[in-house]
């Protein structure tokens, strides 16, 4: 399955924007009554706005042209207790939606995260974390500043542009038709414009993912960078990044700001017709002094909604852009399904591969028609040549990818039957480059294993003991106290090893695979190792993969993995005199 996220060519359609906006406004239907709360404040608010020009072109044509200052008062009195009103309406919609809007951001961030706790490995391999940040930081905060800010107005000003377009045409038809003429130019400007905006934000959005994953990538590989020396190199890719951000960026910002000129210049084209036309009205006696001000007014309150939504729409598209991003990844499920449980292999051996063939997404085949079988409590090496399959093999034991086709089956069960919390207790595995936690040594031994996730420092201390680990926790300081900061101040690749290599074998697994868990760490500590190895339970079958022979003596049974295919070595002088072969050969 083909999860790469900047490849279009399998996402379908975008969604609309009233699809998408229907999408976002389920992640907060739970906060439906402070919704309508603020929508209610809304319209009141909106309502005001639209009822003050009509008080004030009534009080000119009754109380100031007649000179009758009691009622201009009492008038002025009524705009001020209008006006206090729509200040607490305006302070209390501005709070429910900001708080609706920061608890659809913690929401959000949410759901991708967890998202991406559900999609397996292939799609972390076709993405750069640096682009996830930015999608999980950068996108969803666009949407929580359009929810949180812009919409209010977006909706405030629809409500008042449509309520001053109302009062235009009941006040006299003619006129208003004629004011409201150019907002005909505006709409179909808007919508031959509008997806051209969108696509320049969603460039925009994507060259900074772009640049996020790149620094992220720098920076995580910044000792290799100063060790070759290669700080040009770096720098070049980094300013090439940043030059294609900042010519997004300027496309967007171009895109968002073509809205508001355009929007000025028919407004100010509409009160100059209202004017014109307006002032003819009253020469021929069809209109007062107090309706053309009024007139002018909703004009004014017609037109300035729209020149906001000029800005607000290019909120608005960013806003899109950010979900269509956000919304590739929530659309997104895994591949490693759980199917129903059959059991129709025999159970003769714990793990078995049946005609298994594998290719990752859009690449060549790694592995082609593999048939072996892994007993319980024996030992076995995967050795060959780099690039030839080990590490794939060994990833579909432990179900991190699935078979393009045959079948393997575990414990007499198709591996697939099995659930993650299932697979993860019958399965140990050891990674090349292991990764650790902020926190302890005791917190990463006990990360993910609920048989002891209550045990304190003391009780894991006695557990470690009994199972003969005391001597691996010595390399530390602190011993189990110590302590591991985001950067592993003071662990070495080899420390972390002997972590994992603890966290996996306190899980009591039915098979313990070991990708290269030696290659980082001194002979005392290798030695030590092979010791808690021979510990192990009796059931315990071990599958190691290493470069280096001595590693692999000792094997029940050797695999030679090359060229796609797996079959077995023979003797241990037998695979020794392959593996020097293979390196003659090539």
């Amino acid at each position: 399955m083909n999860y790469n996220l900047h490849d279009e060519s399998g996402s379908g359609k975008r969604e609309s924007s009233m699809a998408a906006l229907k999408g976002i406004f389920g992640l907060v239907m739970h906060e439906r009554g402070k919704l309508i709360l603020a929508f209610l404040a809304m319209l009141m608010n909106s309502f005001l706005n639209l009822l003050s020009p009509f008080f004030i072109g009534y009080t000119i044509d009754h109380y100031v042209v007649t000179k009758q200052y009691p009622g201009v008062l009492l008038f002025s009195g009524i705009l001020l207790i209008m006006y206090l009103i729509l200040l607490l309406t305006s302070y209390l919609q501005t709070k429910l939606m900001g708080g609706v809007g920061q608890r659809l951001l913690f929401t959000l961030r949410n759901a991708v995260f967890n998202k991406l706790l559900q999609l397996p490995i292939a799609f972390f391999n076709q993405n750069k974390a640096g682009d996830l940040i930015s999608r999980i930081n950068n996108d969803t905060d666009k949407l929580n500043q359009f929810f949180s800010q812009a919409l209010t107005q977006f909706i405030s000003s629809m409500v008042i542009m449509f309520g001053a377009g109302v009062f235009l045409l009941i006040i006299n038809i003619q006129l208003g038709l004629a004011a409201l003429a150019p907002a005909l130019f505006i709409l179909i400007f808007t919508k031959v414009v509008s997806p051209w905006v969108k696509k320049r934000n969603a460039e925009s959005l994507r060259a900074a993912g772009d640049m996020s994953a790149e620094i992220q990538e720098s920076l995580g590989n910044f000792k290799v960078i100063i060790a070759f020396n290669r700080r040009d190199y770096y720098k070049k890719r980094f300013q090439e990044v940043n030059q294609q951000n900042y010519r997004t960026a300027f496309r967007a910002g171009l895109a968002n700001n073509i809205f508001l000129p355009i929007y000025s210049f028919f407004s100010s084209i509409a009160q100059l017709i209202v004017l014109t036309y307006g002032i003819y009205l009253i020469s021929v006696n069809e209109l007062t002094i107090g309706l053309l001000v009024s007139y002018l007014a909703y004009v004014v309150n017609f037109y300035n909604p729209l020149r906001q939504l000029a800005s607000l729409w290019s909120s608005f598209q960013v806003a899109m852009a950010g979900w269509d991003r956000i919304a590739r990844i929530l659309s997104l499920e895994t591949n490693l399904n759980v199917i129903p449980s059959t059991g129709t292999n025999s159970k003769d051996c714990l793990l078995e591969f049946n005609n298994v063939y594998f290719s990752y997404p859009n690449g060549k085949e790694i592995l082609h028609d593999i048939n072996f079988k892994l007993l319980r409590g024996k030992t076995y090496a995967l050795v060959g040549p780099t690039g030839g399959g080990k590490t794939t093999t060994a990833s579909l034991m432990a179900r991190l990818y699935d078979p393009t086709e045959g079948h393997v089956f575990l414990d007499g069960q198709d591996i697939r039957a099995y659930s993650s919390s299932e697979r993860s207790k019958k399965i140990g595995f050891i990674l090349q480059e292991p990764f650790l936690f902020t926190g302890t040594v005791g917190e990463n031994i006990l990360y993910g294993n609920e048989l002891y996730a209550t045990y304190d420092s003391t009780a894991l201390h006695e557990l470690i003991k009994d199972r003969g680990l005391e001597d691996l926790i010595a390399v530390f300081e602190s011993g189990l106290d110590t302590p591991i900061t985001s950067q592993e101040d003071g662990i070495s690749l080899g420390q972390k090893q002997v972590i994992a290599f603890i966290r996996a074998v306190l899980r009591n697994p039915d098979i313990l695979i070991l990708d290269e868990a030696t290659a980082n760490i001194d002979t005392i500590t290798e030695r030590l190792l092979e010791k808690i190895l021979r510990k192990l339970p009796a059931h315990t079958t071990l599958v190691i993969i290493a470069h280096r022979l001595n590693t692999i003596e000792n094997a029940d049974e050797i695999f030679f993995v090359n060229l796609g295919k797996v079959t077995p070595a023979g003797s241990f002088a037998e695979a020794v005199n392959r593996l020097l072969n293979d390196k003659k050969n090539s």
